[in-house]
């Protein structure tokens, strides 16, 4: 007997796409914007050196919305 396949919610995080640290989900999932990253407040470096919350982009994703 073969087994049903699993349908995912298209709520359900992408895994096979790329999330920097501060990431919340992967980019373009659904519920979720672009943000400044709160560690580095967009400048994207910290003391120099690449901010490691954002991976030196200075935005994040984060989600919206919310109940």
């Amino acid at each position: 007997m073969v087994e049903p396949r699993k349908s995912e919610s298209p709520d359900a995080p992408n895994p096979r796409l790329p999330m920097r640290h501060g990431d919340e989900a992967p980019a373009g999932s659904q519920g979720t914007a672009e943000n400044v990253c709160p560690v580095c407040h967009g400048s994207g470096t910290l003391a120099g050196k690449p901010c490691v919350e954002c991976d030196g982009t200075g935005r994040i994703t984060v989600g919206i919305g919310g109940a």
